[in-house]
C-alpha cells in the first residue's frame, strides 16, 4: 500500500535494527484518514472471506480494526491487557510476549462475543514475531470459531512472524513489508525482490 509506505518512510524513526517507531500516526497519535485507507484495503483484500468478526489487540490494533470494521459492516473484538472487574465470566485467554515492550501480558475477550459461526478476521498494527497474532489465534479457536485470514498494517518480514503463521496454513495480508531497518533506513519488499525468495 503506497500511501502508508510514504508515511512511514516521512514519519517513520528506526530506533535500531528491529524497531521502527510509528507513533506519530499509528500507535500513539492516529491518522484518521491514511485508517481510514487502510480499513478499505483490509476490506477489499479479504472481501470474498465471509467475515462476521473482527478481533484484534488493545490499542494499537483498534484504528486499524474499527475502519475495515466499518468497511465490512461486522463488529469488532478487541482483546483486553489487564484484568477488568466487569470481565470475569467465560473468558477466551491467552498470553502474549511483547518484543517491543519485553513483557508478557495475559489477553481475555468475553466468550459471548465469539461462536462455532463466526468467521474471523484478525488484524494488527505490526508482525514481528508473530506471539500476538498466535495468541488471538488460539483464543479465536477456543470459540471453536475460525480464522480467516490476518490482516497486518506493517509487517518486519526480516523476522520470523509471517513464516510461522504461513506454516500453520494461515493468510496473511500485510499493508507495508519491510525488508530491513538496517543503518537507519526503512527498506520495503518490492515485488522484484518478492521473485527471488
Amino acid at each position: 500500500m503506497r500511501l502508508l509506505e510514504e508515511k512511514i518512510k516521512m514519519e517513520g524513526r528506526v530506533i535500531n535494527d528491529n524497531v521502527l517507531k510509528v507513533d506519530s500516526f499509528l500507535n500513539h497519535q492516529i491518522d484518521p484518514q491514511l485508517m481510514n485507507e487502510i480499513g478499505k484495503e483490509f476490506a477489499r483484500s479479504f472481501a470474498a472471506e465471509g467475515i462476521t468478526k473482527i478481533v484484534t489487540i488493545e490499542s494499537s490494533g483498534i484504528a486499524p480494526a474499527v475502519m475495515a470494521g466499518l468497511y465490512m459492516n461486522v463488529p469488532v473484538i478487541f482483546a483486553r491487557k489487564r484484568k477488568s472487574i466487569t470481565l470475569t465470566d467465560d473468558l477466551l485467554t491467552a498470553s502474549v510476549h511483547s518484543f517491543t515492550k519485553n513483557e508478557t501480558n495475559e489477553l481475555a475477550i468475553a466468550g459471548k462475543y465469539l461462536n462455532e459461526n463466526d468467521k474471523v478476521l484478525i488484524i494488527d498494527d505490526f508482525l514481528a514475531n508473530g506471539e500476538a497474532a498466535l495468541a488471538l489465534v488460539k483464543m479465536v479457536k477456543q470459540a471453536n470459531a475460525s480464522v480467516a485470514g490476518i490482516g497486518i498494517v506493517i509487517e518486519k518480514s526480516f523476522q520470523p512472524g509471517a513464516h510461522k503463521l504461513k506454516e500453520q496454513g494461515l493468510r496473511v495480508e500485510s499493508l507495508a513489508r519491510i525488508a530491513s531497518l538496517s543503518n537507519g533506513e526503512v527498506t520495503f519488499i518490492t515485488e522484484k525482490m518478492e521473485e527471488l525468495v
